[in-house]
């Protein structure tokens, strides 16, 4: 690659760059305008989440109080002799 072709490459990239932000800042104007009568679509995805359920403010002023289980079921057995 010579100097012509790396002066080239180099002013092609920057040009590419600020095309690329002027187009951003192109929808993001175009979004600003229209913000008012835009209608959210209401994309419905529910069998990849579940629906979100909040808690209640009952809820969140009362912990609830569950009791630890101890399970002893895996514990080796003593030998008595």
């Amino acid at each position: 690659m010579d100097m012509d072709q790396a002066a080239v490459f180099l002013a092609g990239t920057i040009l590419t760059a600020m095309g690329f932000v002027v187009i951003l800042a192109a929808i993001v104007l175009a979004n600003n305008i229209i913000h008012r009568w835009w209608k959210p679509l209401g994309w419905n995805f529910g069998w990849i989440t579940a629906p979100s359920r909040f808690a209640t403010p009952e809820e969140l002023e009362q912990p609830p109080k569950i009791e630890p289980k101890i399970d002893n079921k895996n514990e080796p057995k003593q030998k008595t002799s």
